[in-house]
């Protein structure tokens, strides 16, 4: 094995910055790797398994038992010759590997797509690509500076329906869109209360933890119960919230962060070990230039425990224009509406488009050119969802400066833009 310093320092250089060359995927398939087999990860590989224009190399995970599901679900699918691991060091010190999809838990995200970058990777991370706003910046200054693409999971902004709304938004279909709402209202489940024990053998547990926090094993952690835990999840506003808000930034049209952040929330409902919040409800504001018709408002509601269907979808977004208002669902399409609640269009559309979202990370894989979702763009919604949380766990109004991302004068609030990290972990990004 080539020596992980030596590897890392040459692909930095002349690997990172070249393209997969226009048509060579007929005769030479990408190269690729899946970092995370749970269920997002089974549904990425249950696309990218069939395809000619890839080659799967490596898919790493280190359940034992999810592994041997997932190797089995490959080469059932013509995949051959797949290597099994449980260290993602193996795929980045490998030079053939060209492009990682990274499905592991929130906590992982940041640390696995900057080693990826610094390794000459492209990078497919899932939403919400980091876990505190400092590691987003991070994986921004990485991306850039590895000359890799970096394409996030947030497969709406690759779907056609989306799309359409967004341009008809722009185009002024509703007016000047002045606020824009998203929702999160579903039921969850509860996950109960539970005492640290040993994990299970089939598990390699420090390599699960990875460079967070060491905390004993719980059984209500794993799997995908991580999201409603401090040290590894962003809660639910960073898993579902996270695509509508990213929506509702979209069509309102904003490029930076919000100055001023306002939330209350808190456990209204769960009696149970989560530590996110069931309920929350923030307000954004961008100032522009702060006259009359630049300012700019962004709202999220979440209720986990409701069986309520809001506007028609459980998930889903408002932009209230001047001349109108739009209702959007990522899932069913979207209705524009005039004065007096006059219905103008009304478009129907199935599920989000995972395939496109892939071809398009693919696409810009050959070209060099930016994709849909690209880091940046991810970075700006996800933060999002942090300083959310920072207003709702400190329960006051938090002044941010966007050009700095800070927060000045609020030490207890500057202190969540970060994290703490396992002392000397080889995995802890430069510059937390």
């Amino acid at each position: 094995m080539v020596s992980r310093r030596r590897f890392l320092g040459q692909a930095a250089g002349a690997v990172a910055a070249a393209p997969w060359a226009s048509g060579a995927e007929k005769a030479d398939p990408l190269c690729i790797a899946l970092i995370g087999c749970g269920g997002m990860g089974q549904g990425h590989l249950r696309l990218l398994a069939p395809r000619k224009d890839v080659r799967i190399a490596y898919l790493c995970e280190p359940d034992a038992n999810r592994l041997a599901q997932a190797m089995k679900a490959v080469e059932s699918a013509g995949q051959h010759g797949v290597k099994a691991v449980k260290d993602m060091r193996a795929v980045f010190d490998d030079p053939s590997v060209r492009a990682v999809w990274i499905a592991t838990p929130d906590h992982w995200h940041a640390p696995a797509a900057i080693l990826a970058a610094e390794a000459g990777k492209h990078v497919y991370v899932e939403k919400p690509c980091s876990h505190n706003l400092r590691e987003g910046r991070l994986m921004v200054e990485a991306a850039r500076r590895n000359k890799i693409v970096m394409q996030v999971g947030t497969q709406s902004r690759s779907t056609a329906h989306v799309i359409q709304a967004m341009k008809r938004l722009h185009e002024g279909a509703i007016g000047r869109v002045l606020v824009a709402k998203a929702w999160n209202s579903q039921r969850r489940g509860n996950i109960g209360h539970a005492e640290p024990e040993e994990p299970p053998k089939h598990l390699d547990y420090d390599l699960w933890l990875g460079p967070a926090p060491y905390v004993p094993y719980r059984r209500n952690m794993l799997h995908a119960i991580w999201r409603w835990w401090y040290d590894f999840g962003v809660g639910d506003i960073g898993n579902d919230g996270v695509h509508d808000i990213d929506l509702a930034r979209w069509g309102l049209g904003v490029t930076e962060h919000p100055s001023t952040i306002a939330a209350l929330g808190g456990k209204y409902f769960f009696d149970d070990d989560q530590q996110w919040p069931d309920t929350q409800y923030v307000v954004y504001e961008y100032p522009g230039d702060g006259k009359v018709g630049q300012k700019r408002q962004l709202i999220f509601e979440q209720r986990t425990w409701s069986p309520y269907v809001q506007e028609g979808l459980e998930n889903g977004n408002a932009f209230y224009g001047d001349e109108g208002m739009m209702i959007l669902g990522k899932y069913g399409g979207y209705q524009l509406f005039g004065p007096r609640n006059k219905l103008i269009e009304h478009v129907k559309a199935p599920a989000p488009d995972l395939a496109a979202h892939h071809d398009n990370f693919l696409d810009c894989v050959r070209t060099g050119a930016r994709p849909n979702a690209d880091i940046e763009i991810s970075h700006l919604t996800t933060a999002l969802c942090h300083l959310g949380n920072i207003a709702t766990r400190v329960g006051r109004v938090v002044r941010f400066d966007p050009k700095t991302e800070t927060i000045p004068g609020d030490a207890e609030a500057a202190a969540m833009l970060r994290r703490q990290y396992r002392a000397g972990h080889w995995a802890t990004p430069k510059g937390v």
